[in-house]
């Protein structure tokens, strides 16, 4: 029985918390057997016995039902109603049992998690203390005994304690050093096992990409010769299945290598122009096989040599263009690039891809960077790939510190922002940007070679002798002259012999393997080739790679397979321009032809943007290039836009004539469409909108908002022209370089720095618009109350009632609104007005010059929204509050529309 007990706790298959429960259990039941000696009657043995065999079944139970922490909670309920019952039974103070409720808080302890260990844990504190407190003050509830049985008892249990608890602490320390051991072998396994994994997916990258590199290299040489259509569509079939599947090994390395923690960025200093033509190469005869225009947008002003790993960031771009092109059916694919200085020898570059394809559902825009998940899988079923590219990506640009994000409307196309800092290594800006082209055969097109070296000698050195061949035949039309080698050895005994030009090493090859070449070709005795230009020509592919080439003195690095334009170019990098003639035909016109190639212009970092309601001058809202999104005036007639087909003053009398109108927000698909223009003028847009308890244009803006990573929806907690206050504020922070986090907290506490009220000159409008009752409306008339309102918490309040004419109101309103002037930002006060007279206007102006003097005023007409609601005759006094952060955008000079 002993040894099943210590088989099943020694079991790692069983959990830890199961089997700490059974020791801790089993240790307890060896202490109640331990106080049986001390029962004094024969009800209190019973009780002992009872309790022993009720635990016993309990912990059967709640382990068959995998229940163990209820049953260890039953267990501890049951130890609080014994030990208190055997303590007053045995003798109380004066006897063996106080020693035995240390175990009852080590049983909580250990057994029980969460709250349940903090309650009972406190409940055995007071039980404690009740116990002792009762035993102190009523010591005749104890029962006595002899002084030498109390001591033999205390002595006794203070031993039994103390090695019950010491055996009970040895086991959970071996338990403890068991599951580490086993812990520490199983992290042991991991690694070895990911070390397999990294090795069987290097082995497989190596492995299959050579016999693709012949599938390729010999389709290449088939297309290139005089054949009939029905066999060029067959080898460009056979070209296009080939290069899927090098894709999906690429991914499934990729993917591999990022999740064990072994992908390595290398930064290296690299040419941006080399950089874009390589791309552009790469990308223009897919958009042109789809029909596509493909635009290229370049920042003149980046920096003409960068820092960081050219392989990951091309890698990078590659994925979202063929991604773009992929998922665009008609229209264009744009890649734009744009910089700024982040400080001394740093910049930060923008990458942005923008397709016309069918974009992304808003719904689905947080999973699109999930590995092996494609979004819309019912409508892209058609479309190939494993899900892994865009994870990649994100994964990639993690890597290098920068950020990604993506701007899509669904059915109108995408946009994938990456950002990233590197370092500068030459400050001659790009300028005009001038493709290098590489001619490549594609669509039936009579293959042309770049260039033509029949005096060039170059050595082909591989263990695979199809990729000998391969090689060969892709260099056949410059004339070159080509000797081989199938192995290391063989290569030094032919430049012993022989001078090359140039030399393209395999890297894997049996006992002398490319490097280990190179270095014994480097020293040779009296070998003619000991400086000569050496390419790695291999299957391992990676950054991580190309930096050991780079080390061990390889000149380049190609990996497998490689198409022939790739090898004449890097070929023709290497050998002595005296011996080369380049092929004139095959320059850049044709794709320069499909590429629309053009400087970039300046996007903006942020771009500020409100609604119509903002009530602002047409000169301030260009001046600060401010977008805006109109609200809409609904009539009997039709829905107009707010101040572009219907103004606030024909809305008024439309009104006035008995008929119905009131203003409604944009909807979220004209958000969509607003916002995904603006992001074309800037990377990122921050919108401002009306107090979201008024209007339901910020709840309709913030779901727009959820298919562009780069908007930022606010609530500006304000209406109408102190509303364009907070625009004002936060277009001038833009246009002065501010950060969109600065932006976006500096809005939210200008909230409490505006102050805005209107007063209204009759009540018949917010009566119409339902936000007073008819009763209140009359009410209104006959007393000749007029309501001044305000916002509070986005929320429309009445702040208090004036009564009188309206000379009389405004001359109150004005005083009051105006009598704190220590705290009134005196540079700008807008007086928003609705159906209002020039006489009245002027003296709304007299008296605030009078009260409150402002270094200059607008009168600014309402927007239908707010004449809608507040009627004729209405007008606010709308302006800052001093705050000692104030934004200083108003020292200029004095525009149109102020008084």
């Amino acid at each position: 029985m002993i040894k099943k007990w210590l088989d099943i706790i020694t079991d790692h298959s069983i959990g830890l918390r199961e089997r700490m429960f059974r020791i801790v259990t089993g240790v307890c039941m060896i202490a109640i057997t331990f106080t049986l000696p001390m029962g004094r009657s024969l009800w209190n043995i019973l009780m002992l016995v009872t309790s022993l065999a009720a635990m016993a079944v309990i912990v059967k139970v709640s382990i068959r039902k995998k229940r163990v922490h209820t049953g260890a909670t039953i267990i501890a309920v049951l130890l609080l109603t014994l030990f208190p019952v055997t303590f007053f039974s045995a003798g109380g103070f004066y006897s063996g049992v106080p020693e035995w409720f240390v175990l009852c808080f080590i049983y909580v302890c250990i057994t029980l998690q969460g709250r349940r260990r903090a309650v009972f844990f406190g409940l055995c504190t007071v039980e404690t203390m009740l116990c002792y407190g009762i035993a102190f003050y009523f010591p005749e509830i104890a029962v006595q005994d002899f002084p030498h049985n109390a001591l033999l008892d205390s002595a006794f249990s203070m031993i039994m304690v103390g090695l019950l608890t010491s055996v009970l602490l040895m086991f959970l320390n071996r338990m403890y050093e068991e599951e580490n051991a086993l812990t520490q072998r199983q992290k042991k396994e991991i690694e070895e096992l990911n070390r397999a994994e990294n090795n069987f997916f290097s082995s497989m990258s190596h492995e299959i990409r050579t016999p693709i590199n012949t599938i390729i290299g010999l389709n290449e040489i088939i297309l290139r010769e005089d054949i009939s259509d029905e066999v060029a569509e067959n080898a460009r079939n056979i070209q296009g299945a080939s290069k899927m599947l090098l894709s999906l090994i690429n991914d499934i390395l990729d993917i591999s290598k990022i999740k064990s923690g072994k992908m390595e960025i290398v930064n290296v200093s690299y040419e941006t122009g080399a950089l874009f033509s390589e791309i552009v190469n790469m990308i223009w005869i897919k958009t042109k096989e789809k029909g596509l225009e493909f635009k290229l947008h370049v920042d003149s002003s980046i920096p003409s040599m960068l820092c960081g790993d050219e392989v990951r960031i091309k890698q990078i771009l590659i994925n979202l263009l063929n991604n773009a092109v992929k998922y665009t059916s008609e229209g264009s694919v744009t890649l734009s690039v744009r910089c700024e200085r982040q400080g001394v020898n740093r910049v930060r570059v923008w990458y942005s891809v923008e397709d016309t394809g069918m974009g992304v559902k808003k719904e689905n825009i947080p999973y699109i960077f999930n590995a092996f998940r494609r979004v819309d899988a019912e409508k892209n079923r058609y479309i190939e790939g494993t899900g892994l590219g865009l994870s990649i990506v994100q994964q990639l640009v993690e890597l290098m510190g920068g950020e990604i994000s993506v701007n899509s409307v669904y059915t109108k196309g995408s946009t994938f922002i990456v950002s990233l800092e590197q370092d500068i290594i030459d400050e001659k800006a790009l300028g005009t940007f001038t493709l290098a082209s590489r001619a490549r055969a594609h669509d039936g097109e009579p293959y042309r070679q770049s260039f033509e070296a029949p005096d060039a000698h170059i050595l082909v050195v591989d263990d695979n002798d199809m990729n000998l061949m391969v090689v060969t035949k892709l260099l056949l039309e410059t004339k070159i002259q080509i000797d081989t080698a199938s192995s290391g050895a063989e290569c030094l005994r032919l430049t012993q012999n022989h001078h090359y030009d140039s030399i393209l090493m395999d890297h894997m090859m049996p006992e002398m393997d490319g490097i280990e070449c190179l270095h014994a070709l480097r020293v040779q005795p009296a070998g003619l080739c000991q400086d000569v230009p050496v390419i790695a020509l291999t299957a391992n592919a990676g950054s991580d790679n190309q930096l050991l080439y780079r080390k061990e003195g390889f000149s380049g690095y190609l990996a497998k397979p490689v198409s022939g334009a790739l090898l004449e170019a890097a070929v023709l990098s290497i050998l002595p321009k005296g011996l080369v003639r380049l092929n004139e035909a095959a320059g850049q016109a044709d794709i320069e032809k499909d590429i629309l190639i053009f400087e970039q212009s300046q996007r903006r970092s942020v771009l500020v943007t409100t609604d119509s309601v903002c009530d602002l001058p047409p000169s301030l809202l260009k001046e600060f290039s401010i977008a805006v999104c109109p609200y809409y005036v609904c009539t009997d007639e039709g829905r107009f836009l707010d101040g572009q087909e219907m103004n606030p003053d024909e809305l008024l009398m439309h009104i006035a004539g008995g008929r119905t109108g009131y203003s409604q927000p944009p909807d979220v698909e004209d958000y969509e469409r607003f916002f995904a223009g603006q992001l074309t003028e800037a990377q990122n847009v921050i919108h401002i909108t009306m107090a979201k308890h008024v209007s339901d244009g910020y709840q309709n803006a913030l779901e727009a908002a959820k298919s562009f990573e780069n908007v930022t929806v606010i609530d500006s907690g304000h209406l109408s022209s102190s509303m364009g206050l907070t625009v004002l504020c936060a277009a001038h922070m833009a246009e002065h370089h501010a950060t969109k986090a600065e932006i976006v907290e500096y809005v939210k506490r200008m909230e409490h720095f505006i102050s805005s009220a209107f007063i209204i000159n009759s009540t018949h409008m917010m009566c119409q618009s339902g936000r007073i009752s008819k009763r209140i409306q009359v009410l209104c008339d006959a007393l000749l109350l007029h309501p001044v309102l305000a916002l509070k918490k986005s929320r429309m309040v009445v702040r208090h009632m004036e009564m009188g004419s309206f000379n009389h109101v405004a001359k109150k309103y004005i005083r009051r609104t105006l009598q704190d002037t220590r705290n009134i930002d005196r540079r700008i006060l807008f007086i928003t007005y609705s159906g209002m007279n020039e006489k009245r206007l002027q003296y709304i102006q007299n008296l605030v010059q009078q009260y409150c003097p402002f270094e200059r005023i607008y009168l600014q007409k309402a927007s239908s929204a707010i004449a809608s609601n507040c009627g004729p005759g209405s007008f606010g006094l709308l302006f800052l509050r001093r705050d000692d952060t104030a934004v200083p955008f108003f020292q200029t000079p004095e525009r149109d529309g102020a008084a």
